[in-house]
């Protein structure tokens, strides 16, 4: 049976990674304090540099647990709206507005600054955050969207990776640098996110589409 102690050091670092995540993207990495990380999960900073070794170790285990998390919704968003789906277009506008909806939240357009901030002090740390989620993912989608090509759905894609990139230009390359230069706050509007969604399934239809009847 497993003892008191072991069931709260669990807690505690999950405590610690939570007050963390909040103190970097609130302050950036050389703004973030250790004695507020503490603070804000309730324990003392030693308990926060057993877990964690140093401050470097602490912003590593963020960036690349917070890229797990968003791999996990994007794959999950694939299968929800591309897999079993009887009409390319209707499939591509929902995955655009999953796309739209989850990569434009608050903490992802935060967690995606702090990373490209950092990224020259923390290259192999911040570029494992675009390799193992923003890349893979897409590969992810470029492997949804050969599934749709088989269907008859799509033409035959002869590099689907870079389908994947273009789709997810179309969708996201406006209101994610909107974001970028202007603040977080300075969002697109619902209405106009929703027809970004939709133009976006257009035009990477014009390029994509496939005239051929659905198996």
């Amino acid at each position: 049976m497993e003892s008191e102690t072991e069931g709260r050091t669990p807690r505690k670092r999950r405590a610690i990674l939570a007050a963390a995540t909040e103190v970097f993207l609130q302050h950036g990495y050389l703004g973030a304090s250790m004695d507020e990380v503490a603070a804000k999960a309730g324990v003392s900073k030693q308990t926060v540099y057993k877990q964690f070794e140093n401050k470097e170790r602490l912003f590593a285990e963020i960036v690349l647990g917070t890229s797990d998390q968003l791999m996990d919704g994007l794959l999950q968003a694939y299968v929800d709206t591309l897999d079993g789906a009887a009409d390319a277009r209707e499939a591509l506008q929902a995955l655009a507005h999953r796309l739209l909806q989850s990569l434009t939240a608050d903490n992802v357009l935060q967690l995606r600054r702090l990373v490209i901030a950092e990224a020259d002090r923390f290259p192999e740390v911040c570029g494992a955050w675009f390799d193992s989620g923003f890349d893979k993912s897409l590969d992810a989608l470029g492997q949804a969207l050969t599934r749709l090509s088989d269907r008859g759905l799509l033409r035959e894609l002869e590099d689907p990776t870079l389908a994947a990139y273009q789709f997810a230009g179309l969708v996201m390359y406006k209101p994610m640098n909107r974001a970028m230069f202007a603040g977080t706050r300075q969002r697109v509007d619902n209405s106009e996110l929703q027809k970004l969604a939709d133009q976006a399934a257009d035009v990477f239809l014009a390029a994509y589409g496939s005239e051929r009847p659905a198996r």
